[in-house]
């Protein structure tokens, strides 16, 4: 019997070394493979994380951290919460489920957006009055029974769930269903306990954040009623991404047995967890080793941080700070010379974990581990001097641009576009075919000019396409890029790129984020002959499509010894060049993409304003210095932009696309009310279903756009690139869009 978490780990990554659940998945809504196919994939990657886990020397392991997309999404298929949209379609429980993540011709898919500071997105929740919570699945118990022996079932607490939910009603509060969400969850724990289950554990990361009385009293209420059941594991709260504040003292003073801590996003909540008496009765497991970068853990620091809670909680466990689903598989797999010296993904950090629990309780020779720190912390070439004499040199005028009105004048005398421009956001579809070439490029086994030959005719192909469909302003469709931000990092000085270091962003869905281990610079220009060759093909303007500097941060593993702030600065400068080089090459229309901006926020709102500082800097340090007749445009999706629209304003682009089609434009009265007055194109295609939009939604969306926003700034966009689609979809609902952009527009008129 378990009697203590020991050291753990707070979840594992779950879609395979090799992206096997990506590749079973999409294989079975291609119709390859059947379910039951489908499921022996997903038990053989449960059944190797669980034994590797074991196999580790980890005192305790944690289960049913697998999902086939989603774990918010698992959470209200388990407590029977899905909108009848979705349950009254017919289909099987697990074609159910994918077409609430996906959406369905006749049902749109939930909302999507960004799981706190993360670049993982999570399926919201659609609760409302007749919301009725029930225990209706078993995955969480079926995942223990699997697993053979004893684990630690894992699942979204109550709080968390309820806050990250959206009311489907105006005014009401999904927190006004916790009591019956308490007793679907009693009904599990009874049927946990029953199957012999000795803990579980319940995330909390929505406490990371600034919380109302209100929320911290319910929080109390809820683990009052959970840790006073009768017929019921062991409780292990997790609370990470960052301090946990006033909530500490009350999880601290519930009747649960041990509670999780996030020791590396902000290091000080060491002392008040050492300062809180009331878990002298409990464990606290100390989450020391970094469960959302790769570098290497400070040994002698992690000690340090658990030996501080040694004598001041009744226990103290190890673990990492968060789930492991955040970064690749296994450094091991990679060959990057000496930063692979540096770098520990999650098999390492399960190992880390290991050897700091064995060190606090006996003599562990630690030559090896402070090698490596010592290793990067020396090495002088991270540093290139002509970068930060460039930054030393900046003033406040090398970040400002006109007043927008005046650019707008100049923009539209040059470009004479039409009202309601349509567009899309950069990326076409990628073919079999493109992905093919440019992985023979990189094998070495299809030359360069070969090569160039195989994406010049994609940009052909994509032009014409674009030109036939009547899209006002084109895009030559990125077939060179593998990946928005990888793409760039691979030309850049101080990035390395992974082969196989694949995380989660959502769904099938999956990127290998590149290690920003050094000071940044741009050698050569990086799009210039793909764009330069796309608009000599067309009259139309063609964009110049770009990562923005707070996502290149945020899609990247960043080196952790200088203010994030320094770094994105050094990145801006290297968007810059190339900015002044694509509107030297003729371009008129350059997009600088910003999805991340959202993503990187601190979940603590004092933090916000020295964020927002060094975020809208360098963005617009990228996007400064050049004529007022190019125009700039960003584009940021699946978020809760309310938060950030102060900085969305002065980011000062000339357009702004945004995501808003599952959310039906509620963003747009936020613009509205926030007093935005720049371009805006609120996405009207979900490009993360395969649904094709109809004309009469499309037309619907635009009359909600033009009745917030004056007509004269709306432009008519998807609601992200068209990278993961097929032609099959496009293709009409392109043709969609641009007829009810005709159609809208001829209203106007």
């Amino acid at each position: 019997m378990t009697t203590r978490i020991g050291t753990t780990v707070l979840g594992y990554p779950r879609i395979g070394p090799d992206r096997e659940l990506k590749k079973a998945v999409e294989a079975y809504w291609a119709g390859r493979i059947d379910e039951t196919t489908l499921q022996e994939t997903a038990a053989r990657l449960r059944t190797t994380t669980v034994d590797e886990l074991r196999a580790a020397g980890l005192d305790t392991v944690p289960s049913n951290t697998f999902s086939f997309y989603d774990q918010m999404l698992d959470t209200t298929v388990l407590f029977g919460a899905l909108p009848k949209r979705f349950t009254d379609l017919g289909l099987s429980p697990l074609d159910t489920y994918f077409a609430a993540a996906r959406g369905v011709q006749e049902a749109p898919a939930l909302e999507m957006t960004k799981w706190f500071d993360t670049n993982y997105h999570y399926l919201v929740p659609e609760l409302g009055p007749d919301t009725c919570f029930a225990l209706s699945g078993t995955k969480p118990l079926d995942e223990y029974r699997e697993a053979n022996s004893e684990t630690r079932p894992v699942l979204v607490g109550p709080l968390t769930y309820l806050l990250l939910s959206k009311p489907t009603t105006e005014g009401f509060d999904p927190l006004r269903l916790l009591d019956q969400l308490l007793v679907a969850y009693t009904e599990l724990f009874a049927q946990l306990h029953q199957a012999g289950v000795q803990w579980v554990q319940l995330d909390e990361p929505a406490f990371a954040g600034d919380r109302t009385d209100r929320e911290l009293q319910l929080l109390s209420y809820a683990y009052r009623v959970l840790g006073g059941l009768t017929l019921r594991p062991k409780v292990l709260v997790a609370g990470y991404f960052g301090k946990l504040g006033k909530a500490l003292g009350v999880l601290a003073r519930s009747p649960i047995e041990a509670l999780a801590v996030d020791l590396v996003t902000d290091p000080s909540e060491v002392d008040a967890v050492a300062a809180e008496g009331a878990l002298r009765d409990k464990e606290v497991v100390a989450g020391v080793v970094d469960g959302r970068n790769i570098w290497r853990v400070d040994i002698d620091a992690a000690l340090s941080k658990a030996a501080t809670l040694l004598g001041t909680a009744g226990q103290v466990g190890v673990s990492t700070s968060c789930s492991l689903l955040h970064v690749p598989y296994d450094v091991e797999r990679e060959d990057l010379g000496r930063v692979s010296e540096w770098l520990a993904f999650a098999r390492q950090k399960v190992g880390e974990v290991v050897l700091i629990g064995r060190a606090l309780r006996e003599d562990v020779d630690l030559t090896q581990a402070r090698a490596a720190t010592k290793s990067r912390a020396t090495a002088k070439d991270l540093v290139d001097d002509r970068v930060r004499a460039r930054l030393r040199a900046l003033r406040p005028e090398h970040t400002r641009r006109p007043p927008y009105a005046q650019r707008a004048a100049a923009q539209q005398k040059t470009l004479r576009l039409p009202a309601l421009p349509s567009t899309t956001i950069g990326s076409f579809p990628q073919t079999a075919e493109v992905r093919k070439a440019r992985a023979a490029h990189r094998a070495g086994k299809l030359g360069d000019d070969d090569y160039r030959a195989a994406m010049h005719a994609e940009i052909d192909k994509v032009v014409r396409l674009q030109e036939d469909l009547g899209l006002d302003v084109l895009v030559h469709g990125e077939p060179e890029r593998n990946d928005m931000v990888q793409y760039f990092a691979e030309q850049l000085t101080g990035f390395a790129a992974t082969e196989f270091g694949w995380v989660q962003s959502y769904g099938s869905r999956c990127v290998r984020p590149p290690i920003l281990y050094g000071d940044v610079s741009r050698p050569a220009p990086m799009t210039v002959e793909w764009a330069r060759y796309a608009q000599a093909l067309t009259g139309k303007p063609v964009k110049g499509m770009l990562t923005g500097p707070a996502t290149i941060l945020a899609w990247s593993f960043v080196r952790d010894d200088q203010p994030l702030g320094e770094t994105a600065r050094q990145v801006a400068l290297a968007i810059r060049d190339e900015v002044h080089d694509l509107e030297s090459a003729g371009i008129r229309i350059i997009q600088v993409d910003e999805p991340a901006l959202r993503e990187l926020l601190p979940l603590r709102a004092a933090e916000h304003e020295a964020y927002f500082a060094w975020a809208v800097d360098s963005f617009r340090l990228a996007t400064s210095g050049i004529s007022d007749s190019t125009q700039i445009h960003t584009h940021m999706c699946y978020s809760e932009f309310g938060e950030v629209l102060p900085a969305i304003d002065a980011l000062d682009a000339d357009v702004t696309s945004i995501e808003a089609t599952r959310s039906k434009m509620e963003v747009l009265a936020d613009l509205s009310s926030a007093g935005f007055g720049r371009g805006v194109g609120p996405g009207v295609y979900d490009i993360h279903s395969p649904r094709v939009p109809t004309i009469d939604e499309v037309t619907g969306l635009l009359r909600t756009a033009i009745g917030a926003v004056p007509p004269e700034r709306v432009w008519v966009n998807p609601d992200c690139g068209l990278k993961t689609r097929g032609y099959a979809e496009v293709e009409p609902a392109l043709r969609n869009l641009v007829a009810a952009a005709h159609h809208v527009r001829a209203e106007l008129t």
